[in-house]
């Protein structure tokens, strides 16, 4: 049987089929349509695949125009729009059924010295200090949509520990903050640009869910709607996304169905590595359940 970890890393593997086009395969892991984190993923690794030189990715910048179909393969095309003398910049466009479901620029950088600086890393409990996510009880379970069953009974490649964990089937309201404890769950090769597509993957879990914590909505309740519109990822520093990773996430504002949510991701001994950012569409349609 293949590993949730293996089955990741053949995902974010994709298939050349020509120089500057390549083909990548979905999961279905219980979202509705094709989860962003897998294309922001994939998207990395086609762009990362055309550089002619050692060049670490430090920042993509990426907007989602349609909902992808997971039972369809997605093609990449790459633009090679500038190598210089320090940077690389490749646009990618995400082709599904000839339409264009996604785009990104992403930038590439020759390592240099220069100033250095970060915020602290919050005081929060280590992972090793908090539970697991408990399971959801059988009996709740199964008064779930099919979908949302797999998201919640899935056993995926990332672990994830909650600092302040919250019911997602009965959401409380609360302040727009939460910091996640993350890591893979099985230790990997050490090519830093496969850890760079992984942690693109599991940047889109948890964001755009803070914004709903005031509101006492989950993506989970069936009168919810959220769909991600953009996504932002600065790779700070050189890391694992097989150790422990913090999430710190905060949402400063919610307006005209939109959220928006920036989050900031330490290493276990406080170094900011990564920060992203990202708006997305949140609508709490006419709730027509049946009392």
């Amino acid at each position: 049987m293949v590993s949730p970890v293996s089955e990741l890393i053949e995902l974010l593997s994709l298939e050349r089929l020509e120089d500057d086009l390549f083909r990548g395969q979905s999961r279905d892991i219980g979202t509705k349509y094709v989860f962003g984190g897998q294309v922001l993923g994939q998207a990395l690794s086609a762009a990362q695949a055309t550089l002619a030189q050692p060049r670490a990715a430090h920042s993509l910048h990426a907007y989602f125009l349609r909902a992808g179909n997971i039972e369809a393969p997605i093609v990449y095309r790459v633009d090679r729009t500038r190598d210089g003398g320090s940077f690389s910049v490749r646009r990618v466009t995400a082709i599904q059924h000839g339409q264009v479901i996604f785009f990104c620029a992403a930038s590439f950088q020759e390592h240099e010295d220069g100033a250095e600086h970060q915020l602290s890393m919050p005081e929060v409990p280590k992972p090793e200090d908090l539970e697991p996510s408990p399971a959801v009880p059988p009996e709740k379970l199964a008064l779930l949509p099919i979908k949302v069953q797999r998201w919640l009974d899935r056993h995926g490649p990332f672990e994830f520990r909650h600092v302040y964990p919250r019911d997602e089937l009965n959401p409380p309201k609360r302040p727009p903050f939460q910091q996640v404890w993350f890591r893979l769950s099985a230790k990997v090769g050490d090519a830093p640009e496969l850890h760079r597509a992984l942690l693109a993957y599991a940047s889109d879990f948890h964001l755009l869910g803070t914004a709903t914590f005031p509101h006492g909505i989950s993506y989970y309740q069936p009168n919810v709607l959220m769909a991600s519109l953009d996504h932002a990822l600065w790779f700070h520093r050189a890391f694992r996304a097989d150790d422990w990773l913090l999430y710190s996430i905060d949402s400063p504002s919610a307006q005209d169905a939109r959220g928006l949510a920036r989050g900031q991701i330490f290493d276990l001994s406080g170094r900011l590595i990564a920060s992203s950012a990202q708006e997305g569409l949140i609508r709490v349609l006419p709730d027509r359940t049946p009392p």
